[in-house]
């Protein structure tokens, strides 16, 4: 279902479960799997999720949704399906790494949630992007009403998830549900060189950042105290001391 490769400060993690990448309850498992391997990782700052499908991930498996629906399980089964998908998410979005979707294909549903949980995205001017569950009834409810409003404004959310709108790549730019996009043909070579010139970053400074961000967008938590917080907390990194030292003597 994944390849996961390491070249020296970035794991690339591709996508590789035929036909279209699908998310099942196996998929997720083996996701939190590759998480714990990366967490320990103190040698890679940067997650590269790519795509080895035409399709980058369609979302939840609906075979195995039906099968669920079928079944008759209860709401507390239902409920623990779906705080799942939210801890895998979760996690991801919170991870001390600097996380890159490459978008070449479709991100519809979970898929486009998943995106939605790492820091930056690229896509392709071909990609489709959206949040169609409303077609079934159902909503983007593994984050996606969260995230895409935090991330775009209400309005974007309104015309992603209400209308059930599926947008290119150039599209979701305007929009700000990427911060990249490029023709197909060039995605592969744009976001390795965008990678390549963030390789190196340091992890602590990003798990800080993450968090001062975070702070920015919850009324509970006072952003500037954070980011004092965070930054005493860096200034007695040996990591940030080594990494300032070496400024000074090649300036």
């Amino acid at each position: 279902m994944f390849e996961i490769s390491h070249q020296g400060s970035v794991s690339v993690l591709t996508l590789s479960h035929p036909p279209a990448n699908a998310i099942g309850h196996a998929w997720l498992v083996e996701f939190e799997n590759i998480l714990d391997q990366l967490e320990g990782n103190d040698q890679t700052s940067i997650l590269h999720i790519r795509s080895d499908q035409k399709i980058f991930c369609a979302g939840a498996d609906l075979k195995e949704y039906r099968q669920r629906m079928e079944s008759g399980e209860s709401p507390e089964q239902y409920k623990a399906y779906l705080q799942n998908f939210h801890r895998l998410f979760g996690r991801l979005e919170n991870l001390a790494k600097l996380t890159v979707s490459e978008i070449g294909g479709a991100a519809l549903g979970g898929g486009f949630e998943l995106a939605l949980s790492c820091d930056l995205r690229i896509a392709a001017h071909e990609a489709k992007l959206g949040l169609p569950e409303g077609r079934l009834g159902l909503i983007p409810g593994a984050g996606g009403t969260q995230r895409i409003t935090r991330l775009c404004g209400p309005s974007v959310a309104n015309r992603i998830i209400l209308a059930c709108d599926i947008v290119d790549g150039k599209t979701a730019l305007d929009l700000g549900m990427v911060q990249w996009a490029v023709p197909r043909a060039e995605l592969a070579a744009t976001a390795d060189e965008l990678i390549d010139g963030w390789s190196g970053l340091s992890s602590a400074a990003i798990l800080a950042a993450k968090k001062c961000i975070a702070a920015a967008l919850d009324p509970a938590q006072n952003g500037f105290a954070k980011e004092i917080e965070v930054s005493l907390d860096l200034v007695q990194d040996q990591d940030t001391q080594s990494r300032v030292a070496a400024f000074f003597e090649n300036n």
